[in-house]
């Protein structure tokens, strides 16, 4: 399962937070509204009642009281029925049998012995509030009171406690999407500065000013890219050194062998060919000293300026006696790009080189463009590059294990080091995969190398 990000747990945190928090403040208003109101009507519902009580025991104190005529003369309303309960009879404004079978058998033994009581019940389905208060002896008189409209308040009240914590739960995501944002930019740009470094810039820097904070972070993160560049450059400076201390000796070698190869003719067979061999081992240790040179040089910002990359390729095949037709460029893409001429030629040379090698030979060369991005495409026809090796066959001094199955070929180890180099001097990359059919597709894309 794959774990949320820093800024979705943050964010998810501040929407959870703040819905408990606006649940438990909804759930403390609705409760204490809740009482509030039903208490007030309960004081409304019990003052009713006294004074109805108040004017049925007026009406019944004569010789010959009409019971309904004193019900009927109460000013009850809509929401208010009254029921007198007198020698062991019920009497309602109207015919009601369902109210006389809502009042509780308990209420009334507690009515009938001369103790009001107050008891919610449902009648019909509706909350009610029954009030009910001894007249004299025998006489007990009852007040409903629908409280319908009490609970349509409690549910618009209760929905609208609900959108509100929604819309505090929302907001708090919001908040914490926004916070995280702005807290989580200072490490956004230490992320965008390893890139950088990680692509070869060594001169990416944070600005310690940015966030207080975070001074000590940015302080030690530019001393560290300060030590790795220094450290890069020494190793730049030794492997050009090194190498160009090599070539003195390298000449003299290679011009001695060039002497000894050709009188391999007057040579015994045995001297002949140790002597092919020391021309061969002297060729490539001058192939591998000028890609150390090359590689030590790499490191450098590419100087772009407008090239004709076909007349490049064209030519990179012309020199290993490739046929111009290898060249394919897609319709609709220019053929000047702003490169740097010297590396997108050894890009060129090093991608042909290795397919000459290792893949059975190049089949086709292809130009193309994504926007502003410029592609260079090699096919080959050989067994192709198992997937484990795709990305380590760039690195320094390894060898894919189509190289290690030729074990007479004469590569360095360095020819795709370079291209990827080369690549991420121009901010692009380089990369491998299957070509359509069989074989392998080396990929160099060049960032801004057209408009």
């Amino acid at each position: 399962m794959r774990r949320l990000g820093l800024r979705a747990r943050v964010t998810a945190g501040f929407a959870v937070g703040a819905l408990l928090l606006s649940a438990v403040m909804a759930l403390v208003s609705y409760d204490l509204t809740r009482r509030s109101l039903l208490e007030e009507r309960e004081r409304t519902a019990l003052r009713a009642a006294y004074f109805d009580a108040a004017v049925v025991r007026t009406g019944l104190d004569t010789d010959t009281p009409d019971v309904v005529e004193v019900l009927r003369s109460l000013d009850t309303g809509g929401t208010r029925r009254a029921l007198l309960h007198l020698d062991g009879k019920w009497y309602a404004r109207t015919a009601d049998a369902g109210n006389t079978a809502a009042i509780p058998a308990d209420l009334q033994r507690l009515v009938r012995s001369g103790k009001p009581a107050v008891q919610r019940v449902r009648v019909d389905g509706q909350p009610t509030l029954l009030v009910g208060v001894p007249l004299a002896q025998g006489t007990s008189y009852y007040e409903l009171t629908n409280l319908r409209e009490l609970e349509d308040t409690f549910q618009v009240l209760a929905l609208a406690l609900t959108a509100v914590a929604i819309m505090v739960a929302g907001s708090g995501a919001a908040f914490g999407w926004y916070a995280t944002r702005h807290s989580l930019r200072p490490l956004t740009a230490v992320a965008d500065a390893a890139e950088k470094i990680a692509a070869g810039n060594v001169t990416a820097r944070l600005d310690p000013a940015t966030d207080p904070d975070l001074t000590r972070l940015s302080t030690s993160f530019n001393r560290m890219v300060d030590q790795l560049a220094r450290r890069i450059e020494r190793d730049r400076r030794f492997a050009a050194d090194v190498s160009h201390e090599l070539r003195s000796p390298l000449q003299t070698l290679a011009a001695a062998a060039s002497v000894l190869d050709r009188r391999r003719a007057r040579l015994d067979d045995r001297t002949a060919t140790a002597a092919g061999l020391v021309a061969e081992e002297i060729s490539r240790f001058q192939h591998l000293v000028n890609d150390l040179i090359e590689l030590a040089r790499s490191d450098q910002p590419a100087h772009r300026e407008p090239v004709d990359v076909s007349a490049l390729a064209r030519r990179a095949c012309r020199a290993r006696s490739l046929p111009d037709t290898l060249l394919r460029v897609s319709p609709g893409t220019p053929t000047t790009w702003r490169v740097d001429q010297r590396r997108i030629e050894q890009v060129l040379a090093n991608l042909l080189d290795n397919a000459i090698r290792y893949g059975g030979g190049p089949v086709a060369v292809h130009l193309s463009h994504r926007g502003p991005v410029g592609v260079i495409e090699v096919d080959d026809e050989g067994p192709g590059v198992p997937v484990e090796d795709r990305t380590a066959i760039f690195d320094r001094f390894v060898r894919g294990r189509a190289a290690h199955a030729r074990a007479g070929s004469d590569g360095t180890g360095l020819g795709l080091a370079l291209v990827a180099q080369h690549a991420a001097a121009h901010d692009g990359h380089a990369s491998v995969g299957e070509r359509p059919g069989r074989g392998a597709r080396f990929r160099v894309e060049l960032p801004g190398s057209l408009p």
